[in-house]
Formats: structure tokens, C-alpha cells, sequence
């Protein structure tokens, strides 16, 4: 830590907000991490636009300041751990259903439903963690579920998206907009990510990915603005390049901004797995509102 504080996700505490932050942590010692969390953040006014505690990104901030040696936080409590993939329950709800093919009219209307309620959390974490190849994993920052459903009178579910927190940084991303660190800084939360995207093995219908990823920008802008009060301008995504060519993304017109800079995920063998970022405007002056 220099004179000046620490710096994190885009907000300087200075050398007074760290020594408060290490007088909690060490007064408030039987807290568990997220309690101790929420109290840095109510002490230092951390808030998102809705008014919520930024609980997240402060435990990210704790955890930076003990491997400083700052700061010693209490013990892991058993949970799921952020941004790791994590095993899952598996359920009679989750197991494999009778195959749906055919023409994207025949399973009409294709519809987005939010995740809400205990249940639903608990299926749609199943259901990404048995059949999306990255498996389940908690979200960093602000997240937000939906449940692709199918058809006119069963509504099955064909599928899973969520969209999260913005990557802080991405170079071609920040290329792409015309970012320079300080109005990316101001502008980040007006971005948002999509972290997952599933349709079910059993689910082989022709142009839903490409109708869904539609559907979905027009439902993220209402939802991600009630939950969260920040209008989001542009959604980004990642594919990985060695299973996808992104062709549903292309589709529904996303933009190519090109590949990670190779500071990624790993793969089991420790190699650098190449991404594709690919970015869709949420309003028409998107790139000119946020770089200003």
C-alpha cells in the first residue's frame, strides 16, 4: 500500500479508509467474512446506484488486503466459493428429458423467465453445473438468471443464461469503445456480462440460440435497470475458441472485437485458453456514451 491508499474496482481508498478497514477486521474478528463485509461497506458508504452494499467486490478488497499482510480475516465458512466451479446436487429435476427438435416456430413461444426463490436457484445451478462445460461457479459482483423456457402449454425449460459483473479489464473490449483507465473507471457498471449461456443437450432446435440472445438484450436492459438502478449500455461475452466459432453470436449481430490478450482461464494441462470477445450495443450511441 503506497501514501495514497489502494485502488480497487474503481475506487481509491485512502490510507485513512485502510487503517478503518484494518481497525474492523481486527475489533470485529468473530464476523464472518461476509458480515464483515457488509460493515466495511456501510462504514465507507460502498454502494451500488439501487442503494445495495457492494458486498462482493469489498470481500475481493479484504482478501487482497490479507494477502498484503494487512489484515488476518477469519476462517473459510463451508459455501460456494466465488468465481470457482463448484459441485452441484443432483436432482430428479435435472436428469436428462426426451429430446426436442424441430423448427424454432414448432416450439413457440420461446420466452425468459427470472431465476427467483430458493427452488429456482437451486435447479438452474443444476442444471449449469451438470451440463454447461464450465460448470457452476458463484458470479463476482451484480448477476442476474433467467430460465429459457419452450412451447405453449408445458413451458419447458430449454435453457439457462446469466448475465454478471463486467470484467474490469479487456483490452480489446476497452480498444473497441475507446476507453482510456479513468472513464472506463466511471463507466464500468454500464456494463454487463454474459457469463453463461445454455441450451440443454436434449434441446436441437434450429436459430433458438441466435432468437434467445436476441430476446435477451431486450429483456436485460428493463430487468438489470429495476434490480440494480444503472442502465446498461453494452453486454460482452467470451467464447472459447477452440469449441465455438460463435456463429449464433454473429447471428444476432453481435460485434467481433477480436481475442483476449491470454490472461484467462487455464485448461486441466495449465495452457492459456483463447477467448473471443464479442460485444452488442444496448443503446444506439453505446461506444459514444461511454467513452465520453
Amino acid at each position: 500500500m503506497t501514501d495514497a491508499g489502494i485502488g480497487h474496482c474503481g475506487r481509491q481508498f485512502g490510507r485513512e479508509n485502510v487503517e478503518l478497514i484494518i481497525d474492523v477486521a481486527r475489533r470485529f474478528s468473530r464476523l464472518s467474512r461476509t458480515e464483515l463485509a457488509a460493515t466495511v461497506c456501510e462504514l465507507l458508504e460502498w454502494r451500488r446506484e439501487n442503494g445495495g452494499l457492494k458486498t462482493r467486490e469489498c470481500l475481493d478488497l479484504l482478501e487482497k488486503l490479507e494477502g498484503r499482510g494487512l489484515i488476518s480475516l477469519p476462517a473459510l465458512r463451508p459455501g460456494r466459493p466465488r468465481g470457482r466451479r463448484t459441485r452441484v446436487a443432483l436432482t430428479e429435476g435435472g436428469r436428462p428429458q426426451q429430446a426436442v427438435t424441430g423448427r424454432l416456430g414448432e416450439v413457440a413461444p420461446v420466452s425468459l423467465e427470472q431465476v427467483r426463490g430458493p427452488a429456482a436457484q437451486a435447479l438452474w445451478r443444476e442444471l449449469v453445473g451438470r451440463y454447461h462445460y464450465l460448470g457452476y461457479a458463484t458470479p463476482f459482483g451484480a448477476q442476474l438468471r433467467y430460465f429459457i423456457r419452450i412451447g405453449e402449454s408445458e413451458q419447458a425449460i430449454a435453457g439457462c443464461l446469466q448475465y454478471s459483473s463486467a470484467a474490469w479489464r479487456m483490452t480489446v473490449r476497452d480498444r473497441w469503445i475507446g476507453w482510456e483507465d479513468r472513464r472506463r473507471v466511471e463507466k464500468l457498471g454500464a456494463v454487463v456480462q454474459q457469463s453463461r449461456f445454455l441450451l440443454l443437450p436434449w434441446v436441437k432446435v434450429r436459430h433458438l440460440a441466435s432468437h434467445v440472445l436476441a430476446l435477451s438484450t431486450r429483456h436485460l436492459v428493463a430487468d438489470w435497470s429495476a434490480r440494480y438502478g444503472v442502465r446498461p449500455l453494452l453486454v460482452e461475452t467470451l467464447v472459447e475458441i477452440e469449441r465455438y466459432r460463435g456463429t449464433s453470436y454473429r447471428a444476432a449481430n453481435w460485434i467481433d472485437c477480436g481475442l483476449t490478450a491470454g490472461t484467462g482461464r487455464t485448461d486441466s494441462g495449465g495452457r492459456r485458453v483463447p477467448k473471443r470477445v464479442f460485444v452488442y450495443p444496448l443503446h444506439p450511441r453505446a461506444r459514444e456514451l461511454l467513452a465520453g
